[in-house]
């Protein structure tokens, strides 16, 4: 009996170990918390019997976890929001090769690492939204033109903390050089919009609350990720849907290097005990249907040509996107970050 209580404990505290059972199981590590990559789970199931087991941490915890874990990690996907991040998992020997014709086939070469060790499976835009009270469309055309005097205090955008602006700036590092972004940093800090009345121009909340700010007065144009604004025009919350409908798209940079896109990729763990199931699982979110399934729940642009964008982002318009290799962005990080808290952006 005291054997038998151990191992109903182990299976009960580890249940991504998957304690023995006949059934074949994928376990994946992920930071994102959305409903339709559970959903996408339960049909790959459904589809293939093999179990998806789902381990959900904040990315920073998720890859130190797997680098505790080491050999002994029972991850054998790692899902992870933000090609840095995902650059950053690599750089700590997280990933093994994917070898995939699908992924090969149907990604482009600069969502895809370098070295096949992730691949991206949804994008979004980081755009500028404006007031459609306050200001016209005409008045923007790219990042670098944000520095203008005529911004002075109407621009706000979050924290140089988070990872979203680290590699808008990291790709600008890449785009333009570092001295050039560097002066960029400096004039946008310069145009930030006081977020409290007396003149502290330090960034606040997520990229919903930028377009609050928009909607309420406090700037007229917010730098935030396309599926944000999605959510908030189909939110129950009354506030986020008024703000939301209260802003206008605009995608910088159209004619030079394009609009900064970020991406959700995934890739095969390193200690992976389960190599085939976890490729099987990445080549499936690649399918049309995943790949619809993504773009219709959650707003989020397919990477997959075939798969049209939701209505409500083809209303918006098409744009052309940065084509950097986003696997450089692990590299670029910390210098941009560097700048930023150098140049005053908090």
């Amino acid at each position: 009996m005291k054997y038998l209580s151990l191992l109903l404990t182990a299976c009960a505290v580890s249940v991504l170990v998957g304690c023995a059972t006949s059934t074949e199981v994928v376990n994946i590590y992920t930071d994102r918390f959305y409903d339709t990559d559970q959903q996408l789970f339960d049909v790959f199931t459904q589809q293939t019997g093999i179990q998806v087991n789902v381990l959900k941490l904040d990315a920073d915890p998720l890859i130190t976890r797997l680098e505790i874990e080491g050999e002994f990690s029972p991850a054998d996907v790692v899902f992870i929001a933000d090609a840095g991040r995902l650059g950053r998992a690599k750089a700590k020997d997280l990933f093994q090769p994917l070898q995939s014709n699908i992924v090969e086939t149907l990604v482009p070469e600069h969502l895809q690492d370098e070295d096949n060790h992730w691949t991206a499976l949804t994008k979004r835009a980081r755009v500028l939204v404006y007031s459609k009270v306050r200001e016209l469309p005409e008045a923007l055309s790219t990042y670098e033109a944000l520095t203008d005097e005529v911004w002075f205090g109407r621009i706000v955008t979050r924290s140089s903390r988070h990872v979203y602006n680290q590699s808008l700036v990291a790709t600008m590092i890449e785009e333009v050089g570092e001295d050039a972004t560097r002066l960029w940093i400096r004039g946008l800090v310069k145009n930030f919009a006081s977020r409290d009345g007396f003149g502290n121009k330090n960034p606040i909340g997520n990229d919903r609350d930028q377009a609050k700010a928009v909607y309420s007065g406090i700037a007229d144009v917010a730098i935030m990720n396309t599926y944000y604004l999605g959510r908030m025009l189909n939110s129950t919350d009354a506030i986020e849907k008024a703000a939301a409908e209260s802003v206008g798209v605009f995608f910088p940079n159209q004619e030079t290097y394009g609009t900064h896109i970020n991406v959700s990729g995934a890739g095969i763990a390193k200690h992976s005990k389960r190599p085939q199931a976890a490729k099987q699982l990445i080549e499936f979110l690649l399918s049309e249907s995943s790949q619809r399934q993504f773009a219709d729940a959650n707003f989020e642009y397919p990477v997959v040509d075939n798969v049209a964008p939701h209505p409500l982002l083809q209303s918006w318009g098409t744009f052309t996107e940065q084509t950097v290799s986003l696997s450089k962005l692990a590299g670029l990080s910390t210098l941009a970050f560097t700048l930023m808290e150098e140049e005053g952006w908090q």
